[in-house]
């Protein structure tokens, strides 16, 4: 083979290497939740509604409240990921309705991606109150406290005589 017939082969393994390993870093999106359609959504109304009628309109919730069954949720995000680093979300819709006892709409209230908290641990440890020791204290530190006086075992007992 000539050395230019080599050198273009190489050139196309090493573009083809490079393409392979640049769809790694692809981006990837994905939705979880409830797929809600905003002119359903904008037509259940507090006082026209009832439970039947949103779930005949909206479909089952989410989730249902924790403490009332009076609370529905629909929750619905969109979230994109670069290669191997944690899921970011991008959008976020929570919709809550509320119902009186007799099962109508009172409230509905619809919040978004001002509700995501960013969390940032403080590095590997969780910092704690009190003493800090080393390995070896821990290790060595309750040597010789068995039996000490002081230490509340054997004071005021004579071994069973009076």
């Amino acid at each position: 083979m000539p050395k230019t017939r080599i050198a273009t082969v190489l050139k196309i393994t090493a573009l083809v290497g490079t393409a392979m390993l640049a769809q790694g870093c692809t981006q990837f999106r994905a939705h979880q939740g409830y797929i809600g359609d905003s002119v359903l959504i904008s037509s259940v109304q507090a006082g026209v509604d009832n439970k039947d009628s949103v779930q005949g309109t909206l479909g089952r919730p989410t989730f249902v409240g924790q403490f009332s069954p009076n609370d529905w949720y629909y929750f619905a995000r969109d979230t994109k990921q670069l290669a191997f680093r944690n899921p970011r979300p991008t959008a976020q819709t929570i919709l809550h309705i509320q119902f009186d006892n007799a099962g109508n709409v009172v409230a509905v209230n619809q919040r978004g991606l001002e509700n995501v908290v960013q969390l940032s641990p403080e590095g590997d440890k969780t910092p704690t109150l009190g003493r800090e020791t080393s390995f070896f204290e821990e290790l060595f530190g309750n040597i010789g406290a068995v039996g000490a006086p002081g230490a509340g075992a054997g004071q005021g007992s004579s071994g069973g005589r009076p």
